[in-house]
């Protein structure tokens, strides 16, 4: 295997998209895991680009066939990693997986490697802040997002790695090194 397996996970609104498709664009030799999902797609998204977007049949004949290197269900939907892209991928570049903590820590089993990273928030002060800005959820759907925030960041003890997202060029800066580490 060539490439590292980093799992990144943290609250919904800290950064950690912005922070991977940052890092994914300045190197080549870094690939972000495509996910699977049975959630609508967002505005401006795209099958196959942000997530595959599958049906919750389609999501579960592939639990079925052992296709995914994790899965879990929240908020109603269900998101998985397929494994063919994670193992084929690995043979050249390193593969970041942007997943939830259950994913992450199921993914460690699979892989025993897998370094996992948790991005965390400066405050929920600034966590709401961000997740009202994005615009992209309801005011019910932001609470329902802090709500799961005390569980997310109660885990970080089980992460390899904890980075503060208060600065995002610090942020990227200290991912990539985790990465150059060998």
């Amino acid at each position: 295997m060539k490439g590292k397996l980093l799992a990144v996970s943290g609250p919904s609104g800290v950064g950690k998209g912005t922070i991977v498709k940052t890092l994914v664009k300045r190197r080549a030799d870094i690939a972000e895991s495509v996910s699977c999902t049975t959630r609508a797609p967002r505005e401006g998204e795209k099958h196959g680009r942000e997530y595959y977007f599958l049906t919750k049949e389609e999501f579960l004949r592939r639990i079925a066939e052992n296709d995914f290197l994790e899965y879990d269900e929240h908020f109603g939907n269900y998101y998985g990693t397929p494994k063919s892209f994670v193992r084929e991928t690995l043979k050249e570049k390193s593969v970041i997986l942007e997943i939830d903590v259950v994913g992450a820590l199921n993914a460690k089993k699979a892989f025993p490697d897998c370094v996992l990273v948790m991005i965390a928030p400066p405050s929920v002060a600034e966590l709401k802040r961000r997740l009202i800005g994005r615009g992209s959820e309801t005011d019910a759907e932001i609470e329902n997002r802090l709500s799961r925030l005390e569980y997310e960041l109660s885990q970080k003890d089980n992460y390899d790695f904890v980075i503060v997202n208060d600065d995002l060029e610090t942020a990227i800066q200290e991912l990539e090194k985790i990465i150059d580490e060998k």
